[in-house]
């Protein structure tokens, strides 16, 4: 139903890949973060994000990937609420109770951090509703329900392994609550990156400088590739 109007790359900017994923930290991943970094760097990419599933790196490690690399590192997680999956960037632990968005919400903002939640499609978008438009705008209306979209920063509006529908309805949420948009591989495999990522606006060296722009809505969703992940949750 949306005509999602893509970014492609131009000039050169700031490109980082927010939301990925390592083994053995999520299971589900076939990468480990050395992997992964290598290939970010092999195609062009300024920096990634590793938001293991509920759980958490040492930032200490992730200091050392970086350096090892030579190579912008930046730690997350992406956790699992009963709302939805949110990435969060600013913490260093899982604790009990984060299975709640609000609760997720009072720490990330006692530690001064940001939040995007990932892949907003899931569990509200169904594809039959996809040529009816009084269902899809139902549709849209009863996603919108979702007290989620109150307390984030952004809306990931591309993830790799989305279907161009999916991700399309994603755009459809993220202005109807007047919310910048992400992309992001969400890769658990190499062929993932280098699909979508977030263009910043301004410099990032690290987690602060990242935080910072979220919160400031200076970033734009990126297409570096047509082609989506055949891998799917």
């Amino acid at each position: 139903m949306a005509n999602l109007n893509l970014m492609t790359p131009g000039e050169p900017r700031l490109i980082i890949d927010i939301h990925t994923h390592t083994f053995p930290t999520s299971v589900d991943s076939f990468i480990t973060a050395d992997e992964l970094i290598e290939e970010a760097k092999r195609i062009g990419l300024d920096g990634v994000c590793i938001t293991d599933h509920d759980g958490f790196w040492d930032h200490t490690e992730v200091d050392d990937l970086s350096k090892r690399h030579d190579f912008l590192v930046i730690p997350g997680c992406e956790v699992t609420t009963e709302d939805g999956h949110l990435l969060v960037y600013g913490l260093k632990n899982y604790i009990f109770g984060m299975h709640r968005a609000s609760f997720v919400q009072r720490h990330v903002e006692q530690e001064g951090g940001a939040m995007v939640v990932a892949h907003p499609y899931r569990r509200t978008y169904r594809k039959q509703a996809d040529t009816d438009q009084a269902a899809y705008y139902e549709m849209l209306e009863r996603a919108s329900r979702n007290t989620i979209f109150d307390i984030i920063d952004g809306v990931e509006v591309l993830n790799s392994r989305g279907s161009e529908e999916e991700n399309a309805f994603s755009f459809e949420m993220a202005k109807w609550f007047d919310l910048p948009g992400t992309g992001a591989s969400d890769a658990h495999r190499l062929e993932d990156l280098g699909t979508f990522a977030t263009e910043f606006e301004r410099d990032i060296t690290g987690l602060d400088d990242m935080i910072e722009e979220l919160k400031s809505g200076r970033f734009s969703p990126i297409v570096l590739s047509n082609r989506t992940s055949a891998h799917k949750h």
